[in-house]
């Protein structure tokens, strides 16, 4: 990357299922210095909501991966899913066993970047770009 980068990058994630389990979809968007650097959406066929959550934050890791491994960046994740960010920072526990493998896996990426990385939880209404995206590839992908 650039010397334009900051020392932070802001990400914002989303994941979401219409009928838990049913069609889901999962998104983010990275934000830096202001401006947005890539959105991305995916869908995922179907899952639950905590699963879409934490692929959202899967597909994240992979782009940054990508474009910032050798940056010493932090990273600032924003999801309004309380639960997730909260397993995520270590303070809950993952108990759901198709969870597991997920978490696990994001917790490996996050030892391929530089800086530090936290998990926030925001209101819906602060996250509606992902929010926006998720529903858009749902519907895209839906009969």
């Amino acid at each position: 990357m650039t010397s334009e980068v900051a020392s932070e990058i802001i990400i914002y994630t989303d994941g979401g299922a219409r009928g838990n389990p049913g069609p889901a979809g999962a998104a983010f968007v990275v934000i830096n210095n202001g401006k947005i650097l890539n959105k991305s959406k995916s869908f995922l066929g179907k899952k639950t909501n905590n699963e879409a959550e934490y692929l959202a934050i899967v597909m994240a890791f992979d782009y940054l991966i990508e474009n910032f491994k050798n940056e010493a960046v932090d990273i600032k994740f924003f999801l309004d899913s309380e639960l997730v960010a909260r397993q995520l920072s270590g303070r809950y526990k993952v108990k759901s066993q198709n969870l597991k493998p997920i978490f696990t896996k994001i917790k490996n990426s996050e030892k391929y970047l530089k800086g530090e990385v936290s998990y926030n939880s925001i209101s819906r209404t602060k996250n509606k770009l992902a929010d926006l995206l998720v529903n858009e590839v749902i519907d895209e992908n839906s009969s």
